[in-house]
């Protein structure tokens, strides 16, 4: 195989970059285009992408947002109340007031954000029904 000629399967491929794929998804945007939102409402991923066409309705993200949130979350707030714990030793109630608003409202604000990434990054590797997506934009039109 010679290495002068890319093949068309590599053309694809780098077409569609992981970090920026990730980017754009956390950000709440299109991972095709970075103009269009990934989201209708909190949660709840577009068809469509707007702007570009692109289907997103492919994404299965499933579990993954929320594992990787109280992933993130515990693994913020757990030492943070451990230090908190041993250098002022305030009461459970200060605890309880201090650490559950502060993990409810870092888990809101994180897992929209994950979820994001999660679909920019199934959509640049061609997972679960966006390889179908890609090859029909890159097959060549037949002439009417």
């Amino acid at each position: 195989m010679s290495s002068d000629h890319a093949s068309p399967r590599d053309a694809i491929t780098a077409a569609r970059p992981l970090s920026r794929s990730l980017l754009r998804g956390a950000g709440g945007k299109c991972p095709s285009c970075g103009a269009g939102k990934v989201f209708d409402q909190y949660l709840k991923v577009i068809d469509e992408c707007a702007v570009c066409g692109e289907e997103l309705h492919h994404h299965r993200a499933d579990d993954a947002p929320p594992y990787f949130t109280i992933f993130i979350v515990g693994h913020i707030l757990i030492p943070l109340a451990l230090v908190v714990e041993r250098v002022w030793r305030p009461d459970m109630f200060v605890h309880m007031a201090l650490w559950l608003p502060l993990a409810l409202a870092m888990t809101l604000l994180l897992l929209p954000v994950i979820k994001g990434a999660v679909v920019g990054l199934q959509w640049s590797l061609r997972m679960h029904g966006f390889e179908y997506a890609a090859s029909r934009h890159c097959r060549p039109q037949k002439p009417k």
